[in-house]
């Protein structure tokens, strides 16, 4: 039972208000008994696509307006504590045209899917059956050799098509309202008002989806399938929308914890050439004692210099004075009584004299490069050093780099002692109390 609070209730959320003590339609009693359990969704779908009948007329209180919502009869039943005017009944559809017996036979045969296609139009102020297929394949193959040849050029008409598909009251349609651009304006009008008939006496939960076309290809598989994706996709959004969703979508994906990496930019990545990577291997494989990188600024690689031998007083001979360079060095030496072979880094940046687009991408691209090594390699740098000049590159200076020296704990500053000799014994001086006056 759906009492008349409960539509009042609903026509408000629709933004609708509704006058239930019209001399239009009396509610005399509390409940309001439904036809069919349908009745509450064709209120909805009606009142929300503009399809019921409506008048604007002056409030009886004064001030304002009342929308009064004229109900199809049809609708609802007519027991006796409710009793509809004879203007209600007169007005039982938009624009007074009624279905015919034939088609509303035809539509009880065609929810039990006796039927693929039907084809509707307005004749003789009445909704009549124009054309009727049976199924014979799948509904995608059958779409388009069944509807298309229905649409005519200059008439409108309705198209009702079954799927292979069911809901929990049959059968699922799609139902197709066909009206050309070069129609006559009086039959538009007339289709568009007669539309939410048609849809009525069919049964709305029957409908899967509605389609509206002025063109063929508004109507076809293919277009039908536009129209499903189109539903499917989100609504559009307008610049600042967008930009306050990426805002909140950074937003859910930052990763904030303990265990979080820094998520600032370490450096530019530039790749090693193929020739520079096989440079590489082969000093791993101690082929090469001496490998010397550049970077290719046009084509934005790291490309080979030098690799030929070299011993550790030509290493400064090696490092260009006008130009920037990566050196990846083997130092054959010996400590403590261990003879070792370190893989030394050399990042060679000759001052100011080079320009300060190759001293940053110099920078930027020297932790990338290292990080390469190390971790694609497998070899392991055990000193990175940075110079400006070769001179630099001294056999001191490069065993001590490798391995600092090992500094003894510093002993704490020691106070010195005072001047030897009596001091004197120690002295309280005692400043002038309360009752006691000062000498002059």
């Amino acid at each position: 039972m759906l009492t008349t609070k409960y539509l009042i209730y609903a026509f408000k959320k629709l933004g609708i208000g509704i006058d239930l003590e019209s001399t239009w339609y009396r509610f005399e009693e509390k409940t309001v008994s439904p036809v069919s359990s349908e009745y509450s969704l064709h209120c909805a779908c009606a009142i929300a696509t503009q399809r019921l009948e409506q008048r604007r007329v002056t409030s009886p209180s004064g001030g304002g307006h009342v929308t009064r919502v004229l109900f199809p009869s049809s609708w609802i039943s007519s027991p006796s504590n409710i009793k509809p005017s004879p203007r209600i009944r007169k007005m039982s559809h938009q624009t007074g045209i009624p279905a015919s017996t034939e088609v509303k036979d035809i539509f009880a045969k065609a929810r039990n899917g006796d039927y693929r296609l039907l084809k509707i139009v307005i004749k003789d102020e009445q909704l009549v059956l124009s054309e009727s297929k049976r199924a014979s394949q799948n509904w995608e193959e059958d779409y388009n050799s069944l509807v298309l040849p229905l649409l005519d050029k200059d008439l409108p008409c309705y198209i009702l098509y079954r799927l292979d598909s069911t809901n929990s009251q049959g059968h699922e349609w799609i139902f197709i309202a066909w009206s050309p651009d070069h129609s006559a304006v009086r039959h538009k009008m007339l289709y568009a008002a007669t539309r939410a008939t048609v849809k009525k006496e069919f049964g709305g939960g029957h409908i899967k989806d509605e389609i509206f076309g002025t063109l063929k290809d508004d109507i076809c598989l293919s277009g039908y399938k536009k129209y499903l994706k189109s539903q499917a996709a989100p609504l559009p959004l307008t610049a600042a929308e967008e930009e306050l969703r990426q805002i909140k979508l950074s937003e859910v994906q930052t990763d904030i914890g303990v265990d979080t990496k820094q998520q600032t930019l370490q450096g530019v990545a530039f790749p090693l050439h193929g020739e520079a990577m096989q440079a590489m291997q082969k000093f791993k494989d101690k082929q090469f004692n001496y490998v010397q990188l550049k970077i290719d600024f046009g084509k934005e690689l790291i490309v080979l210099s030098n690799t030929e031998q070299t011993e550790l007083k030509d290493l400064p001979k090696r490092i260009p004075k006008d130009a920037a360079r990566y050196h990846f060095f083997l130092y054959k030496h010996t400590h403590e009584g261990d003879y070792l072979e370190s893989i030394v880094f050399i990042y060679s940046m000759p001052g100011y004299s080079c320009s300060i687009k190759e001293r940053m991408l110099y920078s930027s691209c020297k932790n990338p490069l290292i990080d390469m090594v190390e971790n694609k390699l497998q070899m392991e740098v055990v000193k990175k050093l940075e110079i400006d000049n070769g001179e630099e590159l001294t056999a001191d200076f490069l065993y001590e780099e490798v391995h600092p020296k090992q500094h003894a704990h510093k002993q704490a500053f020691a106070k010195p002692k005072g001047p030897a000799g009596r001091r004197g014994d120690r002295r309280i001086t005692r400043h002038p109390g309360d009752g006691e006056e000062a000498d002059d």
